[in-house]
């Protein structure tokens, strides 16, 4: 399993859904998957399971169609690499991939609908409105003298270029930021504001940032993190160190 650096980060990145046959041999070999050749992606899953098909290393084409197959198609299956003769397609799958927090590729996990695929995906994508992009931790993430920077700055208009804006939760000793143009990589802010995100850490520096709290945006900014929090009462975040006392 991969090494998680960024405590905020959760879930998989990039998920995709792709159409795979689960096919069996008449010689009881292992099952294999393979994606249906691109001349017939428009057959149906219950068109497809049950079929004949050819098999080779990277698709399976189903040879037992309504229509022959097109001599195109034959001599690529001819030039094919790992032709294993003909097997029965005995389930269609939607596999749904992902990559790790490092961009290792992952396989999530299967589904036998196309609906119900896209709904595990719906669960799983980090989208606005689809999940919480705020989080509530511990102030002891920070320092005192920290802690008294961020409440300054909540109390005034927080400088525009430095992409946050803190503010005090009514009714609570509670401080929250609200990240702006997120998530903070360098493909995103340079179409959001045309800044890179070291360009960003350095405008935090030159502002005075302590280097705990420039630390803490930096890693909730990657993360897509909309809203932080930092109460007394909350739980310290699991991989981000506590202040120094």
């Amino acid at each position: 399993m991969s090494q998680n650096p960024n405590p905020f980060l959760r879930g998989y990145w990039n998920l995709k859904i792709v159409r795979t046959l689960c096919i069996s041999y008449d010689d009881g070999s292992p099952h294999v998957w393979r994606n249906i050749h691109a001349s017939q992606q428009f057959l149906s899953d219950e068109e497809l399971v049950s079929s004949s098909c050819i098999v080779t290393n990277d698709f399976a084409v189903v040879s037992n169609g309504p229509e022959p197959l097109s001599d195109d198609v034959l001599a690529e299956c001819d030039a094919g690499e790992g032709v294993s003769g003909e097997g029965v397609i005995g389930a269609v799958v939607y596999a749904i991939h992902g990559e790790d927090f490092d961009g290792r590729p992952v396989h999530v996990g299967d589904a036998y609908s196309a609906e119900a695929a896209r709904e595990v995906v719906q669960r799983l994508t980090f989208e606005t409105g689809y999940y919480s992009r705020c989080w509530e931790i511990s102030r002891e993430h920070i320092t005192v003298d920290t802690w008294h920077y961020l409440a300054d700055l909540a109390d005034i208009a927080t400088p525009e270029a430095m992409l946050f804006i803190a503010f005090r939760v009514p009714y609570s000793p509670a401080i929250g930021v609200k990240l702006i143009s997120t998530p903070w990589t360098d493909q995103n802010l340079e179409h959001a504001e045309g800044i890179t995100a070291e360009q960003l850490r350095q405008e935090h520096r030159n502002k005075g940032m302590p280097e705990d709290l420039a630390n803490i945006l930096e890693l909730a900014g990657q993360a897509d993190v909309r809203i932080l929090i930092l109460d007394a009462d909350a739980p310290a975040l699991l991989g981000l160190p506590l202040a120094e006392s």
